[in-house]
C-alpha cells in the first residue's frame, strides 16, 4: 500500500461538479492499493498516517499527530501510485491491486481510520475527482507500506 500524505489547513473533492468530501485542518490521503496487500497492512497503514508527529506543538516543533490536534482526514483512492514509468513511456500499472480488492481495502483503511476517532471525508472510487488542497508547509510524506521509500 502507498499513501501521499499532505499536511492541509483544508482539502476537498469535487465529482461531477459537486463536493464529495471536504475537511478542513488535517491530512489529505492519496491512497494506492497494491495486489499484493492485506487487511493487515490496511489497518497498519491507516495506523502510520494517524500516529505520523507532523503538526506543530507550541514550540513550533514538528511533535504532534493528527490524533493528537484532533485533525480530519480526507482520503482519496489513486491507484496511479503504483504506476511504474521506467524505461517507458506509458506506465504499467500491473502492481495495482485490482478494483474489487482496491476498493475493499480502501474501505478498510478508512474504517481503521474512523476507529481511532479521525473524521473521514472521501472522494468516490473509481470516479474522475477534481481535488483542491492548500497544502501547508509545504509538507508532504510519502508512505510505503514495503517500505521502499
Amino acid at each position: 500500500m502507498r499513501a501521499v500524505v499532505q499536511r492541509v489547513s483544508r482539502a476537498r473533492v469535487i465529482v461531477e461538479g459537486n463536493v464529495a468530501g471536504e475537511i478542513g485542518p488535517g491530512l489529505m490521503i492519496l491512497l494506492g492499493v497494491g495486489k499484493e496487500d492485506t487487511s493487515t497492512v490496511a489497518s497498519s497503514m491507516a495506523e502510520k498516517a494517524a500516529h505520523l508527529r507532523i503538526f506543530a506543538d507550541d514550540q513550533g516543533k514538528m511533535n504532534l499527530s493528527l490524533l493528537d490536534v484532533k485533525g480530519s482526514a480526507l482520503v482519496v483512492s489513486q491507484f496511479t501510485l503504483y504506476a511504474d514509468a521506467r524505461g517507458q513511456r506509458r506506465p504499467s500499472f500491473i502492481s495495482a491491486a485490482p478494483p474489487d480488492k482496491a476498493n475493499a481495502l480502501y474501505k478498510e483503511f478508512i474504517a481503521a481510520m474512523q476507529g481511532l476517532g479521525i473524521i473521514v471525508a472521501t472522494g468516490i472510487f473509481r470516479t474522475m475527482m477534481s481535488v483542491e488542497l492548500v497544502n501547508e508547509g509545504p509538507l508532504t510524506i510519502l508512505l510505503d507500506s514495503d517500505k521502499t521509500f
